[in-house]
């Protein structure tokens, strides 16, 4: 399906390859997008989606056992991830939402880096200049116009990298989102607005806030979109392949709209069964990304019990790598707080700095009198 930049068209079919049956759908717009993606290719984001659900898991159970503070799960997501991550170029910038954890993955994240956030460890989980992703944004859409920005950047520069920045259906209310693509297409900004729609805005249903699909929204800024079957691995690629190619070649920004859906809690502090119907998480299940590829794998002859067991082991080794890093994590020192506030030097943070140290030295030499009025009882009997 060719992208839409038709404010009044309706587009509500989705792009897909590959059916929730794991049939692989022939489509004369998209097909030539993943041509390369061979056998071996498709073996590959199956692991990958297996991988970061396996992640996802592991997280949440050390979230639960009090290892973390919170978690995001990614769970019923992982193609739109996937696809999307394993299509960026090293030299594209990610700016992303706290969910995109998978996407991390496809940057090469360290494992115990995506943990040190939600540890309490750190501000940031990871240097943004190594991977090329930016922290994880916990304000609602504020990462559209960190992305707008280093995209106008981009062209400034001359150079042929997209910026890409991920976020939610809930996002595309706030007016940050609104305000980066009025910016992106009036510059033509080489940026993807990557907008993984799973139904839910913590307890608001997508519906209550979008009377049509959210992609139509962005015609109206001028930015073509396109909406695809979020829990296809393939589509997600190749969608997202296009979008690049159009960034790279001058044709500016454009809005994907991937329609997934989000299987887990909003966090682990969320509980869905409070406002989710049982029957449409149900529903959901029979479109579940990993099993679809599963089936068009098995149909080929390529998800024999060696590679089952093969991705199986390389999963549970992440996980408990994973874990490890986790549970030996260094704590924090009192004093990292002022650490990365600024680029460079600042007195007034300095100041700040020296005057807390004067504070927590009250603290230990009120500690010594205290233990030396003990000790003094002590001997005192």
């Amino acid at each position: 399906m060719p992208l839409n930049n038709d404010a009044d068209a309706t587009q509500d079919e989705l792009v897909q390859l590959i059916a929730p049956n794991g049939e692989r759908r022939s489509n004369a717009a998209y097909d030539r997008w993943v041509s390369d993606v061979d056998d071996a290719a498709l073996q590959a984001l199956y692991e990958d989606m297996i991988v970061i659900r396996r992640i996802d898991a592991e997280a949440t159970a050390l979230q639960r056992q009090g290892e973390l503070a919170l978690w995001p799960p990614l769970l019923g997501q992982e193609a739109a991830q996937i696809g999307s991550g394993r299509a960026l170029r090293e030299d594209d910038f990610v700016f992303s939402s706290y969910r995109e954890n998978g996407v991390a993955y496809c940057r090469g994240v360290d494992l115990t880096d995506l943990l040190r956030v939600w540890r309490g460890n750190a501000s940031a989980g990871w240097d943004p200049y190594a991977i090329n992703m930016a922290p994880p944004q916990v304000i609602i859409g504020a990462q559209t116009l960190h992305a707008t920005g280093y995209a106008m950047g981009v062209l400034a520069d001359g150079a042929d990298s997209v910026a890409v920045t991920y976020f939610g259906d809930g996002a595309t209310s706030q007016g940050d989102v609104n305000e980066a693509m009025v910016f992106a297409a009036s510059y033509q900004a080489p940026v993807i607005f990557f907008c993984q729609n799973n139904q839910w805005a913590i307890s608001e249903p997508v519906g209550l806030q979008a009377h049509v699909p959210i992609a139509h929204r962005a015609p109206g800024f001028g930015i073509p979109s396109v909406r695809v079957d979020g829990n296809d691995v393939l589509a997600c690629l190749a969608v997202t392949r296009e979008a690049l190619d159009r960034a790279r070649t001058g044709g500016g920004p454009t809005f994907i709209e991937a329609v997934t859906y989000r299987m887990g809690p909003h966090t682990t502090a969320d509980d869905p069964t409070r406002y989710r119907d049982a029957n449409e998480l149900e529903d959901w299940a029979a479109k579940d990304p990993i099993a679809r590829l599963a089936a068009l794998l098995d149909a080929r002859g390529l998800l024999s019990a060696e590679v089952a067991d093969s991705v199986k082991a390389t999963a549970d080794d992440v996980a408990a790598r994973l874990r490890e890093g986790c549970i030996s994590m260094p704590e924090p020192q009192v004093l990292d707080v002022f650490k990365h506030v600024y680029s460079e030097p600042n007195s007034w943070l300095d100041r700040q700095q020296d005057s807390y140290e004067q504070y927590l030295k009250y603290f230990d030499s009120a500690d010594a009198d205290t233990a030396a009025s003990n000790s003094s009882r002590e001997v005192s009997r």
